[in-house]
């Protein structure tokens, strides 16, 4: 047995006995009788490891080890900060300082990219959704907070962070060299495509946070104008924007039914419903997703979905639709975790099972690869090597346009 097969030993049975606490706390299990008989059974299992085994573990790497394992197995999104990382986390918190464009949760251990913004540092050197992390600045992300991996890339602007990163398609980790900056996502881009029959209305964000909702609706506004009749909205890598801004989006196109509900062991739950006045579209409708859209974007693609108001082309989505707060301890130490989850119309919450299209189509790299240093990819115009773009035009082809009536 090797030092990391005893260090994952000892960290699992060190996080069953801490999770079974928990429970014995919070009077979620059955019996009190068994949580103590399965708390006697793995104290034992503890014991004899540390009895035992070739050398003394360090209780302390343990410890914290099985803490961030209890979390992860979880909540991909939830950290533990040591009560002097909290304090650097709240002061980071009141500090605007420019990063590297990435966005990170945790899968196996490690940190994996969630997004990396179009044209930031992190996109521009190739990085993209599904890489992982292995080190910054030559400290290894294994059972690093992910709250604390953020502050570590976040500094000075002009300033370098150094990152090892394990990619899909290498079988060695990549070095990178990275410079903060100012790092601002694109803006809503749209436009008319007149390629094949009736004009269809393209628009593409990378964002929903900061008023980009608002621009959508104008533009939608702006493309009938120009004689659209059926759109495509593309929320490919669209991972930034809290969900309540998945709602706003969805309720442009959803004139009744619910959007989404949010629900947790101590939040009741509560329900988004769509607003006929806040309508600006009832023509037909496709969206694109992909592995990269999350958040607030996956909330829209859902009640979309759901509903039937729109079909859902590309892969399934990240994953990542929940309200977060740190819950702090006695020692001054937190826990940052999910509170309550995000549901989609049928029930299904999507920060465990993400948004599955109901037109599947296999994504391109091309949109990352061909990034430069001056510009952002435009898939508007869907070009021959975008087989999502293509896919979703002929689908919004082929819906019947059905004129509604105003009372």
């Amino acid at each position: 047995m090797n030092r990391r097969f005893q260090f994952a030993v000892v960290a699992t049975s060190t996080c069953v006995v801490i999770l079974l606490l928990l429970g014995a706390v919070h009077g979620r299990s059955a019996s009190t009788d068994s949580v103590y008989n399965h708390l006697g059974v793995y104290s034992e299992v503890l014991s004899r490891i540390k009895a035992d085994y070739v050398e003394e573990p360090d209780m302390k790497a343990v410890t914290s080890g099985a803490i961030n394992g209890l979390l992860e197995s979880i909540d991909p999104y939830a950290s533990y900060l040591s009560a002097d990382q909290y304090k650097q986390y709240q002061k980071a918190q009141s500090v605007q300082k420019a990063d590297v464009g990435i966005v990170l949760s945790r899968r196996y251990g490690y940190l994996s990219v969630e997004d990396a913004v179009p044209g930031g540092p992190a996109a521009k050197a190739g990085i993209t959704t599904g890489d992982v992390v292995e080190s910054i600045n030559n400290v290894s992300t294994r059972d690093m907070p992910l709250a604390f991996s953020q502050m570590l890339l976040a500094g000075d602007n002009g300033t370098t962070v150094e990152l090892s990163v394990l990619r899909v398609r290498k079988t060695e980790p990549q070095k990178f060299t990275l410079i903060r900056t100012s790092v601002a996502y694109p803006p809503v881009s749209a436009k008319l495509n007149t390629d094949q029959g009736d004009p269809v209305g393209v628009i593409q964000t990378y964002s929903l946070a900061n008023g980009r909702v608002e621009e959508i609706a104008s533009k939608i506004q702006d493309l009938q104008k120009q004689g659209a009749k059926r759109f495509v909205l593309d929320l490919r890598y669209c991972s930034a924007g809290d969900p309540e801004q998945g709602v706003a989006l969805a309720n442009l196109f959803m004139d009744k039914g619910m959007i989404t509900y949010s629900q947790g062991q101590k939040v009741s739950r509560e329900e988004s419903d769509a607003v006929a006045s806040k309508v600006i579209t009832q023509a037909p409708l496709v969206v694109i997703v992909n592995r990269g859209t999350a958040r607030g974007a996956e909330v829209a693609a859902a009640a979309l979905l759901d509903s039937k108001r729109a079909d859902v082309v590309g892969e399934r989505t990240y994953g990542d639709a929940a309200i977060r707060k740190p819950v702090t301890m006695d020692d001054g130490s937190a826990v940052i975790l999910s509170v309550a989850k995000y549901y989609a119309p049928d029930g299904k919450a999507i920060q465990d099972t993400g948004v599955t299209p109901n037109i599947a189509q296999a994504d391109t790299d091309a949109q990352i690869d061909d990034i430069d240093d001056d510009s952002v990819p435009d898939t508007n115009s869907a070009p021959k090597g975008d087989p999502m773009m293509n896919k979703a035009l002929d689908q919004i082809r082929m819906m019947k346009i059905i004129t509604i009536e105003k009372q």
